[in-house]
């Protein structure tokens, strides 16, 4: 995710609440959120790490609710999980939600009911095993995946406020919903984040109703999506910056096939 945050809530017509907690707008329901490990301009994102997220919430009781963008940690922590050193929750974050387990997963259903969200990205990585008889040893091959028109994914996820104590700041979290791939890039991997097109975007963030089944059981629309073969240098979460999305150099057996 390249897009900054600000430039994010213009283009949506949304609440930047990703400023300073004096900054961010009143009646946001989740005052002075801890936010760490967040850079504007992110080629390698990897769990743990702060995210833009787009949400729908209310600012009184009886008004409608309006998008609000906000900072949140990649891997859901559960509202109910045990803290463990240092107020830090002592569970795994969720960085995956599949689809179809959304509103009976102990971990999702809370969040499924009325804290859904966007996750805005670039484009996304995924991995072709090249030999699936080699196990966890197998090569794989790296893949971004993107839209052709250059324009942001947004995907779906759900989201939470975990606390280590009553009085302390909240943590948000998310996670991304994922669903079966079809066509080629079900040749990649079997699954991918559930891409939602702007007609949906109102429906899926609506925090007066719960998940809705008919968006969690359609296929993506997968028309606009383009894939190429990128470096290994994503492999590695230390490496960051564009050149982990150029097109990869083509290794010499595939150089004498061209």
């Amino acid at each position: 995710m390249t897009t900054d945050p600000a430039l994010l809530a213009l283009k949506l017509d949304a609440l930047d609440e990703t400023g300073d907690p004096g900054d961010r707008a009143a009646g946001y329901r989740v005052e002075n959120y801890r936010v760490d490990n967040y850079r504007v301009e992110n080629y390698n994102v990897a769990p743990t790490a702060t995210i833009a997220t787009v949400v729908s919430r209310h600012t009184a009781t009886d008004d409608q609710p309006t998008r609000r963008v906000r900072l949140m940690r990649w891997g859901l922590i559960p509202p109910w999980a045990k803290p463990g050193d240092r107020d830090a929750p002592a569970v795994k974050g969720l960085i995956n939600a599949r689809a179809e387990r959304l509103t009976t997963a102990p971990a999702f259903r809370a969040s499924a009911k009325s804290q859904r969200c966007l996750v805005p990205m670039d484009g996304y990585y995924e991995w072709r095993v090249n030999d699936a008889l080699a196990g966890k040893n197998a090569r794989k091959t790296p893949f971004f995946i993107y839209r052709d028109d250059g324009e942001p994914l947004f995907v779906a996820g759900l989201w939470s406020a975990w606390r280590p104590r009553r009085d302390a700041a909240p943590l948000l979290s998310c996670t991304i919903v994922t669903t079966d791939a079809p066509g080629p890039l079900g040749a990649i991997h079997d699954r991918m984040p559930l891409i939602l097109p702007e007609a949906d975007w109102d429906r899926w963030l609506d925090p007066d109703c719960p998940a809705d089944e008919q968006l969690l059981g359609r296929p993506p629309d997968v028309g606009a999506i383009r894939m190429r073969e990128v470096s290994t240098r994503v492999n590695n979460v230390r490496n960051n910056g564009p050149e982990l999305i150029a097109p990869a150099e083509p290794q010499p057996e595939q150089a004498r096939l061209l």
